[in-house]
């Protein structure tokens, strides 16, 4: 488990600025396979079949409840699609990237 998935999720204040796109582009590099689209963080995972999909979006559930912090999925029979985003402050935040981490981690067990 890479060093940010270990981390925990911080409540993001008013006087939390969202990272600037260079700052964001210095994460990205800690979690692989994600890109920032329009403003999110973004990635998709593809599965084999439609139970390792929702078996990965209910293992998510609970990493988000854990966090409280909650992404936006679009779910298909074979793949998910996974946004961040840090709606108290109107950007990317440490906490995206955090729980970013800990979805690619849920795939290494």
């Amino acid at each position: 488990m890479s060093e940010l998935a270990s981390n925990k999720c911080k409540p993001c204040e008013g006087n939390v600025a969202p990272y600037t796109p260079e700052q964001a582009k210095q994460m990205l590099k800690q979690v692989k396979g994600w890109i920032v689209e329009e403003g999110k963080l973004v990635k998709v995972y593809p599965f084999s079949n439609y139970y390792q999909t929702m078996a990965f979006v209910n293992a998510l559930a609970w990493i988000s409840h854990r966090e409280d912090h909650h992404p936006d999925l679009a779910v298909g029979y074979n793949k998910c699609r996974v946004e961040y985003a840090t709606h108290a402050i109107g950007g990317l935040s440490e906490n995206d990237f955090i729980c970013a981490a800990k979805c690619d981690a849920l795939l290494q067990l």
